[in-house]
C-alpha cells in the first residue's frame, strides 16, 4: 500500500533535541513550501471560483464546506467570516463539521467515519443542484467527506475538494479536485501544520475572490462589512473620509445615519 504524503516521516529527526530557535526556523522553512504548492494549482482554483460565482449570481446557489477535525474547523471558520467581512447573509457560504458544532472545540469520537452523515447534515439546509459542495480533507480519505461529495454529485451538484495527497479517493470522487501536495509534516502526520495552512490559504482565496467578483468590495475596501464593533465603525469612518474627502465629524454622521459604508458612498456622491 502506498503511503500518503501527509503520513510520510518528517524531514527532521530528534525534534525534542532541537533548540527553540532550531524548531522555529525549521518549521518556518517547511511553511515556505505551502505557497509554492498552491501556485501550481492556481488555474484549477480560478476555474472553481468562476463556477461558484456563476452558481451564486445566476442560480441563487450557495457554497457549502464539509470536513472533519482541523479541515472541518477551517471550513466553518472561513464561512463564518464572510458575513461580517462582506455583508452577505449567513446562508450564502455554509461550513459543516463532522460531529456538529460541538466538534469545533472538542474532538468527537468516530464522527468522521460515517459515510452517510454528511449528506444527512446537508439535507437540513435543503441543498439542491444549484449549490456547490467543497469537501476538505488533508488525507483525502475521510469517509464523512467522501460520502458527502459522492451523494452530492449523484444529485447533480457541482463538487470540489481540497486535499493534501495526490490521487486520493476524495479527489477521484469530485469534478474539481484541488490537490495541494505540501510534503511531509514537520511533526510526522500532524496535518494541522502545513496541510492546514494550505487549506486556510486556499479557502481565503476562494471566498474572497468570489465575494469580490460578486461586487462585495469597492476598490480595495470592505464597503459591505457589518459595523458590529467600534473597530469596524472606525474603519468605516476612515473609508468614508478617504473616498469622499470629508472630515471625521461628517463621515461619522453619515455612517450613523445610513449604517452602511456602501450606502453612504452611493448616496452622498449622488447628492453632491
Amino acid at each position: 500500500m502506498n503511503q500518503k504524503t501527509t503520513e510520510q516521516s518528517s524531514n527532521y529527526e530528534d525534534l525534542e533535541n532541537m533548540s527553540t530557535s532550531e524548531l522555529l526556523k525549521n518549521m518556518n522553512a517547511e511553511d515556505k513550501k505551502v505557497p509554492e504548492a498552491i501556485e501550481k494549482i492556481l488555474p484549477k482554483i480560478e476555474e472553481l471560483v468562476n463556477i461558484i460565482v456563476s452558481k451564486i449570481s445566476e442560480e441563487n446557489g450557495r457554497l457549502f464546506y464539509i470536513g472533519a477535525g482541523t479541515s472541518g474547523r477551517l471550513g466553518v471558520l472561513d464561512a463564518s467570516e464572510c458575513p461580517p467581512t462582506f455583508g452577505v447573509p449567513d446562508d450564502v457560504i455554509i461550513g459543516l463539521i463532522a460531529g456538529g458544532d460541538g466538534a469545533l472545540r472538542k474532538a468527537v469520537e468516530n464522527a468522521e467515519d460515517d459515510e452517510e452523515q454528511a449528506w444527512r447534515d446537508l439535507q437540513k439546509f435543503n441543498i439542491t443542484k444549484n449549490d456547490v459542495l467543497l469537501g476538505i480533507a488533508a488525507s483525502g480519505s475521510t469517509p464523512y467527506v467522501i460520502g458527502g461529495v459522492k451523494e452530492a454529485r449523484k444529485n447533480g451538484l457541482v463538487t470540489s475538494c481540497i486535499t493534501n495527497n495526490a490521487g486520493s479517493a476524495l479527489a477521484k470522487a469530485v469534478e474539481f479536485p484541488l490537490e495541494i501536495v505540501v510534503g511531509p509534516e514537520f511533526v510526522t502526520g500532524s496535518t494541522r501544520m502545513k496541510s492546514g495552512t494550505s487549506q486556510k490559504l486556499v479557502l481565503n482565496m476562494i471566498s474572497t475572490a468570489v465575494m469580490i467578483k460578486l461586487g462585495r468590495v469597492k476598490g480595495n475596501k470592505m464597503v459591505d462589512m457589518q459595523l458590529s464593533n467600534n473597530k469596524l465603525v472606525d474603519r468605516g469612518i476612515r473609508m468614508i473620509m478617504a473616498e469622499l474627502s470629508v472630515n471625521q465629524e461628517l463621515a461619522a454622521k453619515l455612517l450613523k445615519e445610513h449604517k452602511s459604508v456602501r450606502v453612504v458612498l452611493k448616496n452622498y456622491k449622488s447628492d453632491s
